[in-house]
């Protein structure tokens, strides 16, 4: 994330898969929309999904279902989450 960007002052703790889930929920091309949206790089976000995401505010520890992953800046996951609504409830 960029450092001007605003930052939320809440932090979401889950797994992996919980994460992979979303994932697999979001259409085809969501990655380049949730992008630019957000003004950062669809690798970015690609990377958030597959566990690669390095940034301050995203961390994966060891834990159950692929790891714990604590997000101090919850952005992408809400976007995707909307996305992943809209494409299921047909939106």
């Amino acid at each position: 994330m960029h450092p001007e960007t605003k930052k939320y002052h809440y932090m979401i703790r889950t797994t992996f898969n919980k994460l992979r889930d979303v994932k697999d929920c979001m259409p085809k091309g969501s990655s380049a929309v949730i992008a630019a949206e957000l003004g950062i790089e669809a690798d970015d976000v690609r990377a958030f999904f597959n566990g690669t995401y390095v940034a301050p505010g995203y961390h994966i520890e060891q834990g159950p279902d692929g790891g714990i992953v604590t997000l101090d800046d919850t952005r992408i996951l809400e976007v995707a989450l909307r996305i992943g609504w809209a494409a299921k409830n047909a939106l």
